[in-house]
């Protein structure tokens, strides 16, 4: 749900040029395949920003330049004002990373683990152990302080890596794909936490998903398509573009969904989009525009669907195609 924070600060980001992340004609190339087509956005202060795409889309690639692991063909990332590319020493000092394959050593305890995170930033003594609890606290872990990693729950070893992006107090905290093999319950603490980073400490975060569910909790949203921005803004109001309700028309085979299209088109002047099956289109009272189908074409519809837009139905109206029929590699 949005909050105050990252519409108050926009103004001033825009004449500092400190904008947590600004990309500017991002664009990289692997030769056989165009992975990111000049993006440019701004991710604004103390918000959570989501990055929301199939598989193919581009936002690994996009993860990758953000973390300094990559350079990209041209273009330009930056992160606090600093060139991703060209001082990435500055970035990784400003950032904290959440990758999606785990990256904690679970023979270490939770401490441990923390500690020797702490020294790869100068972190040491008195100080060193301060953050711990700190961050552990924070994360609801502090009991488990001495426990070894691998004694914990899934949820429980997520909340660790989160703990050990935050050991430097990051600014900016980028996760890729953060709840990815959690339960339902875990995946709710996650986003709780994060809540909590923006609200409470003013930290940017920028989430990767190719969930619709986790992206609706994200402020703002850059929904990708083959390495394309093909939407930006909140997700309500994202939706709230659409208007009217999405209907859903399902026909027995793809040629009667696309008879279906054209004799609906030539009777009551829509533009409806085929998608296999489906014929679909928004239409305000969309429960009166389907009694009025079935009527009209006897036989042709086997089910029907009528329910207000969703990201998927801003994904299909800017791309012409369903969220999941792209390349599944990245």
């Amino acid at each position: 749900m949005a909050t105050m924070a990252p519409h108050s600060t926009a103004a001033a980001e825009q004449l500092t040029g400190t904008a947590p992340i600004e990309l500017i004609g991002l664009t990289h190339d692997y030769g056989s395949r165009l992975a990111l087509d000049h993006l440019s956005f701004r991710v604004n202060r103390g918000e959570i920003f989501g990055l929301l795409g199939p598989n193919g889309s581009g936002k690994t690639t996009l993860f990758r330049i953000l973390s300094t692991l990559m350079v990209p063909s041209s273009g330009t990332a930056r992160i606090l004002g600093f060139d991703a590319a060209r001082e990435p020493n500055r970035v990784r000092e400003k950032i904290g990373i959440v990758f999606q394959a785990r990256s904690v050593d679970i023979k270490l305890t939770v401490g441990e683990n923390l500690k020797h995170q702490g020294h790869l930033y100068g972190l040491s003594g008195a100080r060193l152990k301060k953050r711990i609890h700190e961050v552990l606290e924070r994360v609801a872990l502090l009991d488990r302080i001495n426990d070894n990693v691998e004694e914990l729950s899934g949820g429980m070893q997520r909340r660790v890596e989160l703990a050990k992006g935050l050991i430097h107090s990051p600014e900016v905290l980028l996760l890729d794909e953060p709840s990815t093999g959690l339960d339902p319950g875990a995946r709710r603490d996650l986003w709780l936490y994060l809540r909590m980073l923006r609200d409470e400490e003013g930290v940017s975060v920028l989430v990767t998903t190719h969930l619709m569910e986790e992206a609706e909790h994200c402020d703002r949203l850059a929904i990708l398509s083959t390495g394309q921005l093909v939407a930006l803004g909140a997700p309500f109001d994202l939706k709230s573009e659409i208007g009217g309700d999405m209907v859903t028309f399902e026909a027995a085979s793809p040629a009667q969904a696309a008879e279906l299209a054209a004799r609906m088109r030539e009777r009551f002047l829509v533009d409806p989009t085929v998608l296999g099956t489906s014929v679909r289109l928004e239409r305000e009272e969309g429960h009166r525009f389907v009694t009025q189908v079935v009527e009209a074409f006897p036989g042709f519809v086997e089910s029907i669907s009528v329910a207000k837009p969703s990201l998927e139905d801003v994904f299909i109206q800017r791309t012409g195609h369903r969220f999941w029929t792209e390349a599944q590699s990245e």
